[in-house]
């Protein structure tokens, strides 16, 4: 991965225009584009897909992500860790009112010495948790999460009627120890200013998907991370 800002492009292809057919094929280019900007995670967010279709979505997208050179991308599938081991991503990411990730990391553990043929990542799964407060990011932090994610840190664009976090609560949940990613109608203007209260980095839906990722990458990238 690389250092500094962490970056983490959140899926959504309902977004895009089209029938079911454009929309998936326009979603792997956009986590194709991804992967070639570097950015670091990408999680699988297509909640409304069944078992089969966000599994085969899922295989997919990892081929994408594996025939980039080199591979630098991880893959994360959103509450699905079953759809997680059988695409062999790497790991998951969790609602807050999720399974816990030491859960997760029992039956990643499970799994993997069930099926040695499969190439899990060395290391365990990573694991993302949603959170909402300070008191969920030590939550996360002490379930032994990879990181968290915490919003809606200035709003939420699908439920306009949720209060914003603020910066001053994004500043308290990076006080834990667990690099916090800051999401919430994060834009390239006001993404210093999560950076700067502690953010490790930034989580977003529409500014990777609507944008030019290159672009988007290269700007945060050179934003820096409070304490570096």
């Amino acid at each position: 991965m690389a250092q500094g800002c962490l970056l983490y492009y959140i899926t959504d292809r309902s977004a895009f225009p089209g029938d079911e057919s454009s929309r998936r094929r326009r979603l792997l280019e956009k986590i194709a584009e991804a992967a070639r900007a570097g950015v670091d995670y990408i999680q699988l967010r297509e909640k409304d897909l069944s078992s089969r279709e966000l599994e085969s979505l899922a295989r997919e997208a990892v081929r994408v992500l594996r025939e980039s050179a080199p591979p630098k991308t991880a893959l994360l599938i959103n509450s699905r860790t079953d759809v997680a081991l059988a695409v062999q991503a790497e790991g998951v990411h969790l609602r807050s009112d999720d399974i816990s990730p030491q859960e997760v990391r029992q039956i990643w553990s499970q799994c993997g010495a069930d099926t040695p043929v499969r190439q899990l990542p060395p290391r365990g799964p990573l694991i993302a948790v949603s959170c909402h407060s300070p008191a969920e990011i030590a939550q996360a932090a002490a379930n032994r999460a990879t990181f968290a994610v915490f919003a809606p840190v200035f709003g939420k664009k699908d439920a306009p009627e949720v209060r914003p976090t603020g910066l001053v609560m994004l500043e308290r949940a990076c006080q834990t120890n667990i690099p916090v990613l800051a999401l919430g109608a994060v834009t390239l203007a006001n993404a210093r200013s999560c950076l700067q209260a502690g953010a490790a980095g930034i989580a977003a839906i529409r500014l990777f998907q609507e944008n030019d990722i290159a672009e988007v990458v290269q700007h945060l990238r050179r934003t820096p991370v409070a304490g570096q």
